[in-house]
């Protein structure tokens, strides 16, 4: 007997997405869909406008890993137009970039992701002398007395008892797939509740270098703060222009998030790795990874100098690294078979995002419904491909690329963090190894944080402090034709977007994020995306009115976490619903 079970929404930031899964008499998923219910349609309302305000609308694509379609759009601008930006305005946009990756990856794993893992209810149970004795065992972080881990008890003890569990109360607690011991769990909502605060003062490097967060500012050209030589605090770390003050914020900032990082984060996950070690054979899915490359130290033009180098990995193979190539029409294609898109050409056919098209056409169930007919279209999202290939984007692509071009950083890293919890590199293609991955990748970067800070105010202290051209600023300049990509690696993946400029204004725009490679659907062969071909891949249900296990893969790729989840059997009722008020 199959079941079709229905989680929606699994997510409601970055757009609302549903996951149904059919299931064999044991459990078993069989076949999975992804769908994304909510269109975006920003390609649309950028038609027309002047390409240099184009990163004020597409930032808006997201408030979440804010700043991300910024910069894609920005770099799209200076790419169509040969815009070479000083080499300051680039240390500024890798530090943004970085500290979102770490702030979004810290949020991900303790507010999003780690309550798949951690049984808040349990940590009731713990022995608080026996969590500090755990946490000390495994980080000098100061943050581990028994009062301490008393106190962390007691507010849980006051929303458990009060029948209010607030933040906590969209967890399958008790469910026999959790495996933490109590006081792993009271540790790590100890952490959850700290990282709240932590959180707070890393968007301080937005705000000095951008003026705001989310959604900091940004300019064609170069960076929008100039710098100032003023030694006092006359800016602050508030003003308009960056300055000591600033930079010595700044400063403290990256410290305080490499010590979270090294002393919190990284020993969790491993140890809470250490007992969902069976979650490192399952939810691979596709096999295939996909980087398009970032943290330029010499421009988009030198990828020598990148961090993160761009590629293709096929089939598992580390030892062939394919090439892209972003401007050919037959690399990077969307497909629409089964979106809610129309095609000039026919829905058959893929586009190259230079000639993309965005012609919304719903044609799904009229809501409420109570499934998805996925034999027809069914997502709101389109189906990207490189070479025909479905490619996993996001952490693992990196942190896997990383290590296939011998990046020691990251080979150490990667080998300390297997050799501990005893397994080989290939755990890595697994639901958990997506998850650790996104661990040591915002090691990386943290660290990788102080050399670009250093050489930001080497360059200040040398007398350059130049962060803007003003080169092709003037659209006098620029040619009556012109189109260009930018591209970079967001947190959750490689995101692009394809600027076409005719007679100064957009003539099209298209943005292919990451939860597009990840999250979309079926393509005209019948290949399955990468959320939907890691759900079939060794997963078994214990308790469909349950979906943890959905959850866990799913989560692992982040797409954030749901607020609510609806659970419905074959004939549509409503097996459970969670919601937090």
């Amino acid at each position: 007997m199959t079941q079709r079970v229905v989680v929606d929404p699994i997510t409601r930031i970055e757009g609302h997405l549903r996951i149904e899964a059919e299931t064999s008499a044991d459990g078993s998923i069989t076949s999975a869909y992804s769908s994304g219910t909510m269109v975006r349609g920003i390609e649309l309302i950028l038609n027309g406008r002047d390409p240099r305000e184009a990163w004020a609308f597409a930032q808006r694509i997201c408030g979440v890993c804010t700043l991300v379609h910024g910069i894609a759009s920005v770099r799209a601008v200076e790419n169509a137009l040969n815009y070479p930006i000083p080499p300051n305005a680039q240390l500024i946009r890798n530090l943004m970039i970085a500290a979102q990756y770490v702030h979004d990856h810290v949020m991900h794993f303790y507010h999003l992701h780690a309550l798949d893992w951690v049984d808040v209810v349990s940590a009731l149970k713990a022995d608080p002398a026996a969590t500090s004795a755990l946490a000390q065992s495994i980080s000098s972080w100061p943050k581990s007395s028994p009062g301490y881990f008393a106190d962390v008890q007691k507010k849980i003890k006051t929303f458990v008892e009060g029948g209010q569990l607030g933040i906590f109360a969209n967890g399958f607690w008790g469910n026999p797939g959790f495996k933490l011991p109590p006081e792993a769990n009271l540790m790590a909502v100890a952490h959850y509740l700290e990282a709240l605060a932590w959180q707070r003062e890393v968007v301080q490097i937005h705000t000095i270098f951008g003026g705001k967060n989310p959604h900091p500012n940004f300019a064609v050209g170069g960076s929008p703060s100039p710098i100032s030589v003023n030694p006092g605090a006359s800016g602050g770390v508030s003003g308009t222009a960056l300055n000591m003050a600033g930079l010595d914020q700044i400063k403290s900032v990256i410290a305080k998030m490499q010590t979270f990082v090294d002393q919190v984060y990284v020993p969790d996950t491993l140890a809470i790795a250490s007992y969902y070690k069976d979650w490192f054979t399952r939810g691979e899915g596709v096999g295939n990874f996909m980087t398009y490359g970032d943290f330029p130290e010499n421009g988009m033009s030198d990828p020598s100098t990148w961090l993160i180098p761009a590629g293709v990995i096929l089939n598992r193979d580390l030892s062939t690294v394919h090439p892209i190539d972003m401007n050919s029409p037959d690399e990077i294609q969307e497909f629409v078979s089964h979106s809610y898109y129309d095609y000039s050409g026919g829905k058959a056919k893929g586009l190259h995002p230079y000639v993309g098209e965005t012609n919304l056409h719903y044609t799904g169930p009229k809501p409420p419904y109570e499934q998805l007919d996925v034999e027809k279209d069914y997502s709101w999202l389109k189906s990207p491909r490189w070479k025909g290939n479905v490619v996993e984007v996001g952490p693992l692509a990196r942190v896997l690329m990383l290590y296939a071009k011998g990046h020691e950083p990251t080979k150490a890293l990667a080998d300390m963090a297997l050799k501990q919890l005893d397994l080989p590199l290939t755990a890595m293609f697994s639901t958990m190894g997506r998850t650790a991955a996104r661990t040591l990748e915002s090691k990386i970067v943290a660290d990788q944080m102080s050399v670009w800070y250093a050489n930001l105010v080497a360059n200040i202290k040398a007398g350059d402090m130049a962060v803007h051209s003003e080169a092709k600023w003037d659209p006098s300049t620029w040619p009556a034709g012109a189109k260009g990509v930018g591209f970079m690696e967001a947190p959750r993946g490689a995101l692009a977007h394809w600027v076409v400029i005719n007679n100064g204004k957009i003539a099209n725009y298209q943005a292919v994020v990451p939860s597009t490679w990840n999250a979309g659907p079926r393509d005209p062969d019948g290949k399955p995306g990468p959320y939907e071909a890691a759900l079939m891949d060794n997963h078994q249900l214990f308790d469909p009115k349950q979906p943890l296990e959905i959850q866990r893969t799913i989560h692992s790729f982040d797409p954030c976490i749901a607020c609510a989840v609806h659970v419905t059997d074959p004939d549509g009722a409503e097996l459970v619903q969670i919601t937090v008020t």
